[in-house]
Parts: structure tokens; sequence; C-alpha cells
């Protein structure tokens, strides 16, 4: 994993994975198969750990704008932890792919666009909400103790007959 969050996916070459991974190449395929699928493997790790708090923070906060606090907080603190590179996986594996691995690109890409999907999904859950409440509450408010009359929002009064 590593290996193509420093250098990107087509920066890294089976060697250098081997020598990451103290390993010979016969073994990386038996395991792996190939380097796609490795990188796919290290990209389901680190989405499963350095880049679990997107969904953390969206699953566990009260609000989407607290949840969208905590993600641009953790966002800012996570890729500049001691000791691991620097940046977000799926952004840095995507900047030196040429068209051969422009499928790797796209699903990188794919994988972002899920995210930031994610996020509009809780805010239009929050708005929705919002506006369930506003709703329930102008229809539950006595117009008469504000003052109103039918007359004054429009309504016909029901003496009417």
């Amino acid at each position: 994993m590593r290996a193509f969050w420093e250098h990107g996916y087509e920066a890294v070459s089976i060697a250098d994975l081997t020598r990451a991974m103290d390993i010979k190449a016969p073994s990386l395929y038996a395991a792996f198969g190939d380097k796609r699928t490795l990188f796919e493997e290290a990209v389901e790790a680190y989405v499963n750990s350095y880049g679990v708090f997107t969904a953390q923070a969206l699953a566990e906060a009260p609000t989407a704008r607290a949840a969208v606090d905590r993600l641009l907080h953790e966002a800012a603190v996570s890729p500049t932890l001691p000791g691991l590179p620097r940046g977000c996986l799926l952004i840095s594996a995507a900047t030196n792919c040429t068209e051969q691995s422009s499928d790797v690109a796209e699903a990188l890409k794919e994988r972002r666009n899920a995210g930031v999907a994610f996020i509009e999904q809780r805010i239009a859950a929050d708005r929705a909400t919002l506006e369930a409440v506003a709703d329930f509450a102008m229809r539950a408010w006595p117009r008469e103790r504000a003052g109103e009359t039918p007359s004054d929002t429009g309504e016909a009064s029901s003496d009417a007959g």
C-alpha cells in the first residue's frame, strides 16, 4: 500500500512491490495474480484504515454540519500524520496514470465521487428532516395566538355560510 501511496499506481514496478513486501515475484503473482489486483487490495486496505474517517464522521455526527466539520478536520490531519506518506492515496495514486492505466484512474475517480455522493446524501437527509420539522411546526402553530385570522393568510373563513 505504501509504495502506491508514495509513488502512484503506474510509477510502482513489480520489483518495487516485491522489495517492499520482501517476497519474490512468483509469490506476488501467486498471491495477487497481477499488479492491478494487488493495487485494488491496497486501496481497499487504505479506505478501511486511513480513509475510514469519512464514513465514520457522516455516520456518527448528529448533524450534517457536524459531520462535515469533523470530516474536514480529519481530512486535514490524517494525511499529515508522522510516519505516513503525505496526501490521499485515492488522489496521489492517480496522478501519474497514462492512457494505459486509465481504468485505474477511472476507478479511483469513481471511489472519490462515491464519497462526495455520500456527503451530499447526508446533507440532503438533514435538509429533508429540517423541512419536515418546519412544515409540521407551521401547521401545528395556532395562528390565532399569533394574532392572525384566516383572512390574513388567504384562507377562507369557516364561519362563511
